[in-house]
């Protein structure tokens, strides 16, 4: 058995899996017909067990989560070791996936298990000449553990219930990204910043919508994502890995969206702002892609729909491992400072219709919940709408050289440095000419959101000459994560440090926002 097998004694199978015994390992999803959903120690025995079948899988934990639970991470691929320097050591291009950051869509959680089995036995082995992954199918775990026939109640199965949707704190973890208030979303980011993907999957299942999908995918909506990033991902990537699912089951997939039920008829995909995960990777010059099976598809299907997926956007990935490290290479090295990026944006509707597959659906009843299930019936109904799935700058700010942080910020840095971005303190005063933004008005949502009540503020910047004393943080904006820490610290970011009352204590009386910048080069500190 790998040494690094032993994530927790009690859950490790002291068994030593044949090749017949691993033809028989199945998931509970399997093992019950599509009924059921893996619990967590399902997950982490099955993660033993072809771990202890195969050289190519080593586990270790990437963190813990609010109740405890070790947060497991399969190492697949030729490496020496589970360790960040043993896979960054292979020089070889990582791909990161996710599943159950909704623990009530559990497809991907079941397709992640399912596809490591295939390892175990032997498959897709040339994908490991070029890359290695780190697979996570249990992200939200204590989530998962709270299974209830009601959760996801028109979603068709696991009929015998599954997860809920968020973590035990009742976050959302789909919106921590950026505020980093769950102990999995800042394990999540250290993973980033530790082992340093150059790809991130995230796997979900849809809500609303009934069209004519088994799966929808997104790439990074942010519309200051780097540009060589997104070409990729848009004109092949996530066409050629729906082409294999088509292959593969005959099954359609397309842009991430649905249908409005007011004003006209449109398909329209979600929210650009780096809460989400798709989005946040993207702002650290990482490619990500988010897939969606289709909810309304039957269990064992919305699975295997994600698995081909998942093959299929590997596949991409073994043949292009030099152009996808290439790129991430050039947009960290890429300086944007003194550019224009969105600090909000608004949907682009595309400049013609489109045609768009909807669907209808059969009622069902739950037997062990009497409630009303959907079900996908194998209709197609073709539809031409315009599409809203990209989004472009509503307002805009040219990025500063750097961003001045007052070492009372406390919670700023604590926030920085867990995202990963690099900073230097002032070791004495200095003079210079800096930007204050001088606050008008500030507005503070009514309603929590994420139990948050979200702020803004309005005014402008104005150019003066200030010390700044010593301690003062330095944050350039020169960096490998220079994007991020834009939409961090700037003051009008919709998704930023301010938004989510990090800064609240500072601003309290202000009249000008505690973090100052400068546009324009200057010395006196390196």
């Amino acid at each position: 058995m790998h040494t690094s097998c032993l994530l927790l004694a009690s859950l490790c199978l002291p068994i030593a899996v044949t090749g017949q015994s691993l033809q028989d390992l199945l998931t509970r999803a399997e093992r019950s017909n599509y009924e059921e959903t893996s619990t967590y120690d399902d997950v982490m025995g099955f993660l033993n067990a072809v771990a202890e079948a195969s050289p190519l899988i080593q586990l270790t934990t990437f963190g813990t989560t609010v109740e405890g639970r070790a947060m497991p991470l399969a190492i697949v691929g030729h490496v020496d070791g589970t360790s960040p320097a043993a896979v960054l050591a292979t020089g070889k291009t990582r791909v990161y996936i996710q599943g159950n950051i909704h623990a009530g869509e559990v497809c991907g959680k079941e397709a992640l298990q399912m596809f490591l089995r295939d390892v175990a036995q032997g498959k897709h082995a040339e994908l490991f000449d070029s890359l290695v992954l780190l697979i996570n199918p249990i992200y939200n775990a204590d989530g998962n553990e709270r299974f209830d026939v009601n959760n996801r109640p028109r979603q068709h199965g696991p009929i015998r219930g599954m997860g809920q949707r968020p973590n035990a704190q009742g976050y959302d973890l789909n919106r921590d990204h950026m505020k980093l208030d769950s102990p999995e979303a800042r394990a999540l980011v250290g993973l980033m910043n530790s082992y340093d993907p150059h790809v991130g999957v995230d796997l979900h299942t849809t809500n609303g919508t009934r069209h004519g999908y088994h799966l929808t995918y997104a790439p990074p909506l942010h519309p200051n994502t780097d540009p060589a990033i997104l070409s990729l991902l848009e004109s092949e990537w996530l066409v050629s890995a729906g082409e294999h699912l088509l292959e593969k089951s005959g099954w359609y997939s397309y842009d991430y969206g649905g249908v409005g039920r007011r004003g006209e008829p449109a398909w329209r995909t979600f929210d650009y702002r780096p809460r989400f995960n798709n989005n946040y990777i993207g702002l650290r010059n990482r490619f990500a892609i988010l897939s969606e099976a289709y909810a309304y598809a039957t269990f064992e299907e919305r699975v295997l729909a994600t698995k081909y997926f998942v093959e299929g956007t590997l596949e991409f990935a073994r043949r292009n491992a030099s152009e996808i490290r290439l790129r991430t290479e050039e947009a960290d090295a890429r300086n944007i400072t003194g550019t224009e990026l969105a600090v909000r944006a608004q949907p682009k509707r595309s400049a013609e219709p489109v045609e768009i597959l909807l669907g209808e659906v059969d009622e069902e009843t739950n037997p062990y919940s009497d409630r009303t299930i959907l079900r996908r019936r194998d209709v197609v109904r073709r539809e031409t709408m315009y599409q809203y799935i990209e989004f472009e700058a509503s307002e805009t700010e040219r990025v500063p050289v750097a961003y001045f942080v007052p070492a009372e910020a406390t919670q700023v840095l604590e926030k920085l440095a867990a995202h990963g971005v690099q900073y230097t303190s002032l070791a004495s005063p200095l003079r210079l000419s800096v930007q204050v933004f001088r606050i008008d008005s500030t507005t503070t949502a009514e309603r929590a959101f994420q139990q948050h009540n979200e702020r803004q503020v309005f005014g402008r910047y104005r150019q003066i000459n200030r010390t700044l004393p010593a301690g003062t943080a330095v944050v350039r904006t020169e960096q490998p994560l220079g994007r991020l820490v834009f939409e961090l610290l700037e003051p009008r970011s919709s998704d930023g440090l301010l938004n989510w009352n990090v800064l609240d204590s500072l601003l309290e009386g202000a009249t000008e926002y505690p973090i100052l910048r400068t546009v324009l080069p200057f010395i006196g500190f390196p």
